[in-house]
């Protein structure tokens, strides 16, 4: 009879052996030496940044905020980048790196990172084919993100990217970059050349065009015989068992508005026709145009779409609706066009002209890009000021003299949650328990908390249903709940005192340690000495579990600081 008991038993003896064992395990090392000393032509560029900042607070009579302290700069960045926050085993091996320009190390290393590919594809897909799930069969978003990893990681020159998507042909699947045109097709309609041509220029040259397609713009210079001109280039589009092929017998027609007669438009360009090659398909002529290394606005928009991405807001908002670039008189099929152009130069886009310059000068890198705008003065500046001026922060905020504070967007929400839950890395390495988790989670957590879209740039309130789904949602109990595996778990088990446990709390959630004041405050919660009427029969882990919840609720947590 004892020996029935004896094989269940030495089974849950071994799991208990295994918990200790994973639970007792150091965290790995991060290797620190991967990447170089930042290049002196990337100094220079930033040095270019900075020198535009520090010249325009001077004429704006302003005085910047601090630099913010590095554990703060480092959540930013992989707040922006990765859409998470540091883990405790990259603040140790962070802390632990006492070489020169470790913040921009740490930026490449991350660029590097399949985080980083993830995220940013994911970004960028929403400017260029929504949110939307699009027509059923055909229509794969999953494909096309995938591709934008592929191109990110591999650091491809960002104009090559944009005519892949302009012109592609062949099967969605096998050719993902087409889904960019298929992200325009119905059952009902095929594709939609009209809105194609949108999207293509507010994507790619930042600019709203689509009130155009029915009349003329009632506030901007645009045409409606240039919107039809656009539309044109993707007129000849088709669908066929193969994918997406062009056939050039097809005519692209619309209907006049006067006398309600349907009419050929030829493909034409609003600007600098020049621009504009005699050879090849329309959709490979328009891609060549659009990305012309001469079309400043071009580059004027990837830049400020960027700059939005890592600040959490754009330099000229909204982001997609960018004025004429400064100065520029262009030729136009329509006679306002060159008076309207003399008269756009907005506040401030001359950081857009610098930027932009230094992108196409250095091959169109995106990576470098990025690399350029984290090092800058606006990136490293502290969220707080000593001002108590509401007029004098508001000031401040529109030239960037202080760090713009933004709340999280629902993806980098679930991503800080998730890694807030675990002291090691989670990434395409970790066991397949927290990658499946958060695969599982985290599109009904966004869809719950609220998906912002497109318009994700937007400046938006917190509403009550957010701060209740973090309070109480399924996905936050699950991630939180103490046990030998997560966070709360391993810091009970690996604090060697209350005071070293608040502290690790603090590390893994808000990337700092606590204040003076927050131990006086928050140690009792953890001691067994606290005051009379509280429950001394709750665990240590629960303690740790309660300090966990007040951390990731707290405001501090729901923000970019």
């Amino acid at each position: 009879m004892r020996w029935k008991y004896l094989l269940p038993g030495l089974v849950l003896l071994s799991v208990i052996a295994l918990v200790r064992f994973v639970t007792a395990q150091p965290l790995k090392g991060i290797a620190t030496d991967e990447y170089s000393q930042p290049s002196a032509a990337l100094a220079e560029s930033v040095q270019r940044v900075d020198e535009y900042f520090t010249k325009r607070w001077a004429e704006e009579k302003l005085t910047p905020a601090k630099m913010a302290d590095e554990l703060t700069t480092l959540r930013r960045i992989t707040l922006s980048l990765m859409g998470t926050v540091p883990s405790l085993e990259e603040l140790r091996a962070f802390e632990a790196d006492s070489g020169a320009d470790r913040l921009q190390r740490w930026t490449a290393r991350y660029l590097h990172d399949a985080r980083f590919g993830d995220y940013f594809a994911e970004r960028l897909a929403r400017s260029l084919v929504g949110v939307e799930d699009g027509q059923f069969i055909v229509y794969r978003r999953d494909r096309f993100i995938a591709w934008l990893r592929e191109q990110l990681l591999s650091n491809r020159p960002y104009p090559e990217m944009v005519r892949d998507m302009v012109a592609g042909t062949g099967l969605w699947t096998d050719e993902p970059q087409t889904n960019f045109l298929i992200a325009g097709y119905t059952d009902a309609e095929g594709f939609n050349e009209n809105k194609l041509a949108g999207r293509a220029v507010r994507a790619f040259l930042g600019q709203r065009i689509d009130c155009a397609q029915c009349h003329d713009h009632p506030f901007d210079h645009w045409k409606q015989n240039e919107f039809a001109g656009l539309a044109a280039h993707f007129g000849q589009v088709k669908m066929t068992p193969v994918g997406v092929h062009d056939d050039r017998k097809l005519k692209f027609e619309i209907e006049d508005r006067n006398t309600h007669e349907k009419r050929e438009v030829d493909p034409v360009v609003p600007f600098h026709p020049e621009w504009e090659p005699n050879e090849g398909g329309r959709r490979e002529r328009l891609a060549v145009w659009l990305t012309h290394p001469e079309n400043r606005r071009f580059e004027r928009a990837i830049v400020n779409r960027i700059w939005g991405l890592v600040f959490g807001r754009p330099w000229i908002d909204p982001v997609d609706d960018l004025p004429d670039p400064p100065g520029e008189e262009v030729a136009s099929n329509s006679p306002e066009w060159s008076k309207h152009a003399k008269g756009s130069k907005a506040s401030g886009s001359d950081l857009l002209e610098l930027l932009g310059a230094d992108f196409r000068e250095h091959g169109y890198d995106l990576r470098r890009l990025i690399e350029v705008v984290i090092a800058s003065k606006p990136f490293l500046m502290s969220s707080q000021h000593d001002s108590e001026d509401d007029q004098d922060l508001d000031r401040l905020k529109t030239h960037f003299a202080i760090f713009p504070l933004t709340r999280l967007r629902p993806e980098q929400m679930i991503g800080a949650i998730l890694q807030a839950a675990s002291i090691t890395t989670v990434d395409q390495n970790s066991h397949l328990i927290p990658r499946t988790f958060k695969f599982f989670r985290s599109r009904d957590f966004v869809k719950e908390y609220g998906d912002l879209g497109e318009d994700e740039l937007e400046d938006r309130a917190g509403t009550i249903p957010q701060a209740l789904l973090r309070m109480n949602g399924q996905f936050t109990r699950d991630a939180l709940n103490s046990s030998p595996l997560n966070a709360p778990g391993r810091i009970t088990g690996m604090a060697s005192n209350d005071n070293k446990c608040l502290e690790l709390c603090f590390l893994v959630c808000l990337t700092r340690r606590p204040t003076a004041e927050e131990f006086d405050a928050l140690l009792p919660m953890l001691s067994d000495k606290r005051p009379l009427g509280d429950d001394y029969s709750v665990s240590r882990g629960s303690r740790v579990e309660d300090l966990y919840w007040i951390l990731i609720n707290s405001p501090e947590f729901a923000w970019n600081h």
